[in-house]
């Protein structure tokens, strides 16, 4: 199991798309999901994204952990909406239909689980596109799909480099921690909190220390390369549009005028069957 996603190689229709192609088809997929409300439309969305993740040839292993913690979230997020919340569901359908009344303030209605149902499917549909966006996008492909959209390839390539060094970073942790272990550091449950603490601060200063003369190496490195000088630059990873990469897009445009249509239909952004 991986606690960091990053890019995994793979032969896909998805790892094929060009990273631009992936970029506007993640914005056009985000803007869908917040526009809508629509129930019909995001179970559709979900469908079609775990169909996007098969294809993909990504393995569930890969992203186990991270599932987990989004799992947690959203168990979370559902009990504060509630809490903060109970007729939030009443008041966007119109009518109240009591299911369980523990007291005038929270009682659990139909309403208000459709709504938060409504919720989880919103988060259920993004998440799964994010990750595929995440997994399938090389960091420098990543860098010039965001100069295409008219990003300043400066700030692209400072996003590239911070994804591209996660991972060493994390490597670097699991062996400062390894090293101080074998010196005598105890980071298990049997010391006390602030003791282990104390011993978590002597492993992320080396952290730092490293980072940043790993920063001062590529600075270097990128100055005596000229980098910034030109105002514009090329990318070794930037494809060319293809075929697929205009249907693609083309294909979440209509998503994005079924989702406009339906905006229209329901008179909002709502889905409301208590009608």
């Amino acid at each position: 199991m991986k606690l960091v996603l990053e890019y995994i190689d793979k032969n896909s229709f998805i790892h094929n798309l060009t990273g631009a192609t992936k970029l506007i088809c993640f914005i056009l997929w985000c803007t869908i999901t917040i526009i809508t409300y629509d129930t019909r439309l995001l179970i559709s969305l979900l469908i079609l994204s775990l169909f996007l993740f098969k294809i993909s040839k990504i393995k569930f292993k890969d992203i186990s952990l991270i599932i987990i913690f989004i799992l947690i979230f959203l168990l979370l997020n559902n009990i504060l909406i509630y809490i903060f919340g109970p007729n939030t569901g009443s008041e966007i359908y119109g009518t109240k239909t009591i299911l369980l009344n523990f007291n005038n303030s929270y009682s659990v209605t139909a309403e208000q689980i459709f709504y938060q149902f409504n919720i989880t499917l919103k988060y259920f549909s993004v998440i799964p596109i994010s990750l595929l966006f995440i997994l399938t996008t090389n960091p420098s492909e990543f860098a010039a799909s965001l100069n295409k959209i008219g990003i300043n390839y400066k700030i692209s390539y400072s996003i590239s480099l911070a994804l591209r060094y996660i991972p060493d970073i994390i490597e670097d942790y699991k062996n400062v921690s390894l090293s101080k272990q074998a010196r005598g550091i105890d980071m298990s449950k049997n010391e006390k909190l602030i003791v282990r603490m104390k011993n978590m601060f002597l492993i992320i200063i080396p952290i730092i220390f490293s980072s940043l003369n790993r920063i001062d190496k590529i600075s270097c490195a990128m100055e005596l390369r000229g980098f910034g000088y030109n105002k514009k630059r090329t990318w070794y990873n930037q494809k060319k549009f293809k075929k697929n990469d205009i249907l693609s897009i083309l294909f979440f445009i209509i998503l994005n005028l079924i989702s406009i249509y339906l905006f229209h239909t329901n008179n909002g952004r709502f889905f409301n069957p208590f009608k």
